[in-house]
């Protein structure tokens, strides 16, 4: 049986999770050097997956059924909240601030978790249902992105 998009999605919200989690275990520990990488390794895991939905996802599920041009347009807007959240997150690291970060982290994690809900809901099984026909072709060029 062929991969879902919402299985390969639905996935990478999941490793991003674990990202998060890392990010935040190095903060409490107030292990600065692990957190700095922890913190890129978290913001390059959430904007590859932006990009992913983006650049290749959103145009064809577009393409395919107008109709999710609003959903998308949310998920674009809350793309660009989170990405502002992570360059808090980021300037927070830098000046070695532990209660900025941690509360830039669980920020992050509600609209993260608000966020992945709509889109394993209501996003991604529309793409399934939309780009059914292309999915086996459309995972290929996500995982080679």
């Amino acid at each position: 049986m062929t991969e879902s998009i919402s299985g390969f999605f639905t996935e990478d919200h999941r490793q991003c999770d674990r990202l998060l989690a890392a990010c935040e275990a190095e903060i409490s520990a107030k292990a600065w050097q692990a957190a700095d990488e922890a913190a890129i390794a978290m913001r390059d895991g959430l904007l590859h997956h932006f990009a992913l939905e983006e650049e290749i996802l959103f145009p064809e599920l577009e393409q395919a059924n107008p109709a999710a041009e609003g959903p998308t347009g949310v998920m674009r807007m809350e793309h660009q909240q989170i990405r502002q959240l992570l360059e808090d997150l980021a300037a927070a690291v830098r000046a070695r601030d532990a209660d900025t970060c941690l509360g830039d982290l669980e920020t992050l994690h509600m609209l993260g978790q608000q966020h992945n809900a709509k889109e394993e809901g209501i996003l991604y099984p529309l793409a399934d249902r939309s780009l059914q026909d292309g999915a086996e072709a459309l995972i290929e060029r996500l995982r080679a992105a």
